[in-house]
């Protein structure tokens, strides 16, 4: 049996495990990412992970899912937010394709999890989809007849950074902004609110919490429809923990959407959520290998 490494390296954890070569997760587990330790420390653990499963034999691949804006015909991190110090300029291709004599391919975790919701999740079938993660701040990736739309470098939706009224579509719309809200009208410390406990008070009918949610519903409502003016996409696939809250968020999105977005257009596009979770990094990194191995 045909068998991957599929490697998800986020800014908290990197999750990792074998699929199949029918895209079936064999195994799964997590390792703190410790991103204040720096790139070489992160390219060390995953050496290690993909070093453990080698070592067994059978390994057809090795595929990456990674934070950061990577080259892909490189393997390589060309830029990385502060959050992971030296990251930038690791060339995981490279190192691990040498090291292991086995093929390796790196992608973009936001467009990991865009490719996994086509192939196999809330966008499956569609051919113009937009993903979107929302969480600390909010990533895109377009994938239109099943491939990345990356634009002329590489960077193409690059969606938190939109301008908007009042500052960036992400300092405006993501997760993070609502503990900041609830804890200055409260007049509490930040330490005391976290995502979570935001959702329950409101579910109560706490009214600070209940007017930040419907304050970040309305952000992510301008933000998608102004994309949507430009992709036209038939499915907006909404991601990242916060989406957990589904039944909560879906009805106040949706309603936003439809104030910004002119009925001709909001009618032939659908609101969905992301349906792999924490799995979608590794299901997109093995679909994206699949894909550079087809080429190649």
């Amino acid at each position: 049996m045909e068998k991957y490494v599929s490697i998800d390296i986020g800014g908290t954890d990197i999750k990792y495990g074998v699929i199949s070569g029918e895209g079936e997760i064999l195994s799964r587990a997590a390792v703190k990412t410790e991103a204040y330790q720096g790139g070489p420390a992160i390219l060390g653990k995953v050496e290690k992970i993909a070093g453990q499963f080698c070592q067994e034999g059978g390994v057809c691949g090795i595929c990456i899912s990674t934070a950061g804006v990577v080259d892909t015909c490189q393997g390589k991190i060309i830029h990385a937010a502060p959050l992971i110090p030296g990251y930038t300029g690791t060339e995981y291709k490279k190192l691990l394709e040498s090291r292991f004599q086995t093929p390796c391919e790196v992608e973009n975790d936001v467009n990991c999890a865009g490719l996994a919701e086509y192939h196999c999740g809330a966008a499956k079938g569609s051919r113009v989809a937009l993903m979107l993660t929302v969480g600390t701040g909010i990533g895109g990736s377009i994938v239109i007849d099943g491939e990345i739309f990356r634009g002329s470098s590489g960077s193409a939706c690059e969606v938190g950074y939109m301008a908007m009224q009042g500052g960036e579509f992400q300092a405006l719309g993501a997760a993070s902004v609502l503990v900041r809200k609830v804890a200055a009208w409260k007049g509490e410390p930040e330490a005391q609110w976290d995502g979570r406990r935001i959702f329950e008070a409101a579910k109560e009918g706490d009214i600070f919490c209940i007017r930040a949610i419907d304050e970040m519903a309305d952000v992510l409502g301008q933000g998608i429809s102004n994309i949507c003016y430009v992709l036209d996409p038939e499915v907006v696939v909404l991601g990242g923990g916060i989406m957990a809250q589904r039944a909560f968020l879906k009805g106040r999105i949706e309603a936003a959407v439809a104030r910004y977005l002119v009925p001709g257009v909001a009618s032939r596009m659908r609101i969905a959520f992301a349906a792999h979770g924490n799995d979608a990094g590794m299901l997109g990194a093995y679909y994206h290998f699949r894909q550079c191995q087809h080429k190649r």
